[in-house]
């Protein structure tokens, strides 16, 4: 495992993570929580006081619909008495508030001592005191007047309007960010900021025959306002601009003929696909089990760790915390454990999995690599996936020489609808646009596609990869998972790739069939 370096550390850090919340008593209740916890019998303690804020704005045509903010700030405490969790949290930081809750988190344990079944034992990890983490940001997006935001909606909303091609838009801003001081007994404290952003558009298309959409790709990203406004990370006056015409292209294009297809998949597209079949797969607790009456387990067990023919052998995956801009990215996860990089998959072959310090110490990994995380401070900390990437071909081809390649076949941009089962196994995608590739070049759009595998033979199914040039970080603001539900951001980078004989349904035959 390595760790890579991103994001602000130190002063640079302190300077950027909200005044208020580092004015809290945050040492103060940590100690107290530490205390009130070890003299009941606490053999380990970690704290955690953390806020969640967000705000967003939408329109439509070009209108302003709403604007809505929220903070949530709280403290939870999870203790280990006798090798037993407890947990417990509430709304006020205050030392004597700490103090209770911690108490009642030893209580729980105590509670839950009868039923346990197994000692619960951490994987060591080396202590982390006093460390500051923040990505960096160009522009607050919590500090961008409500006027401005929507200006920005409704300016790009009416230059699409102009076109004859849309009859109605919907644009919509989105900022997150997580702050979050941990401490526990071992000595570790850390705190640390993360704010990401995100903007959507979408064009519909609408006649009394008709009923057509089509959104910008544009993928959330950890980063500030100057996103959304064109910092050069993404170009959205190119894409917005071209969509009334691809839209009514796709409002006319013929339905695809189902059958078995070689696909280049855009990075646009394929992120999905490795979060579901490669991301959720690849985490132990879904692979042990733990997670099977929510949203199932996984077919990659752990008895087949380094035996796995998880696809070709172009196919190289890696877990990380560390990846620039990456939504999962940060300093340290809910159990003070250091952001790292590793692998998953290489050659081809399962070498990998997403670990908390309890699965590392309990299956004989050594290290948890980091992978402990709860969306707020009235949730514990589980298992949660970091950005799962798929690496480039340091010497793969452009787009267009990848599409050169293929004699018979589609090129898939975008993501939209998506199905896997509960073994995270069979699955089926759509996307956003579907071009036609004949003779290595495209003819035009088709619709109604999509593309329905099982993981193993998807991913066998890889023949080529693009280059660096081609790679680009995709994402969700909301993976979901836990009872009680909790959802977390996660990034997947990935090249263009192409996979070859493929299954291609026709949604629409299907949906009537």
């Amino acid at each position: 495992m390595t760790r890579v370096e991103w994001g602000l550390t130190g002063q640079l850090a302190l300077d950027v993570i909200e005044a208020d919340f580092r004015a809290l008593p945050l040492a103060a209740c940590a100690q107290a929580a530490i205390e009130a916890a070890q003299a009941r019998g606490a053999e380990h303690v970690d704290v955690r006081i953390s806020r969640q804020r967000t705000r967003s704005a939408s329109a439509r045509d070009a209108r302003p619909l709403a604007v809505v903010a929220d903070s949530v700030t709280g403290v939870g405490v999870r203790v280990l008495v006798d090798g037993v969790w407890g947990f417990a949290a509430g709304d006020l930081v205050a030392p004597e508030s700490a103090a209770d809750v911690a108490a009642l988190a030893v209580a729980m344990a105590r509670v839950a001592t009868p039923v346990a079944r197994e000692r619960v034992e951490l994987a060591a990890e080396p202590v982390h005191a006093g460390q500051v983490w923040a990505n960096p940001l160009g522009i607050d997006p919590f500090l961008v007047p409500d006027s401005e935001v929507l200006a920005l909606l409704e300016s790009r909303s009416a230059a699409l309007l102009a076109s004859s091609h849309v009859q109605r838009v919907d644009a919509g801003f989105h900022a997150f960010r997580d702050i979050t001081y941990y401490a526990d007994s071992a000595g570790t404290d850390t705190l640390q900021q993360r704010t990401r952003v995100a903007g959507d558009v979408a064009a519909f298309h609408i006649t009394d025959e008709r009923f057509d959409d089509m959104a910008s790709c544009a993928p959330p990203v950890a980063r500030g306002w100057e996103y959304l406004i064109g910092d050069g990370a993404w170009d959205w006056d190119a894409e917005l601009s071209a969509l009334p015409e691809l839209l009514a292209e796709k409002s006319v294009a013929p339905s695809v003929e189902p059958g078995t297809y070689d696909l280049v998949l855009d990075p646009t597209n394929l992120w999905l696909t490795i979060h579901e079949s490669v991301g959720h797969a690849t985490e132990l607790d879904r692979a042990l089990g733990y997670e099977a009456n929510y949203a199932g387990s996984s077919f990659a067990t752990l008895d087949q760790l380094g035996s796995l023919k998880y696809g070709s052998s172009l196919m190289h995956v890696t877990g990380d915390r560390t990846a620039p801009y990456g939504l999962s990215t940060l300093g340290f996860d809910d159990e003070g454990v250091a952001a790292q990089s590793w692998d998953l998959v290489r050659d081809g072959t399962l070498v990998g999995y997403q670990l908390d310090r309890r699965m590392a110490a309990e299956h004989g990994f050594g290290r948890s690599n980091g992978c402990a995380f709860a969306d707020s401070a009235v949730h514990v900390p589980v298992q949660r996936m970091p950005n799962v990437s798929l690496q480039p071909d340091p010497a793969g081809s452009d787009l267009e020489g990848l599409i050169g390649g293929v004699e018979d076949g589609l090129y898939i941009v975008g993501d939209k609808s998506w199905s896997i089962d509960m073994q995270r196994y069979n699955f089926q995608f759509t996307g956003q646009r579907f071009f036609r590739i004949r003779s290595g070049r495209i003819v035009g759009q088709v619709r109604d596609v999509a593309y329905q595998s099982s993981t193993p033979t998807f991913w066998a199914g890889l023949k080529a990869l693009g280059g660096p040039q081609t790679y680009l970080l995709g994402g969700a603001l909301n993976c979901g998972k836990a009872q009680p539900g909790q959802v977390a951001p996660v990034s997947h980078g990935c090249p263009v790739a192409v996979f070859e004989g493929i299954n291609v349904l026709n949604t629409q035959r299907e949906a009537h069939a």
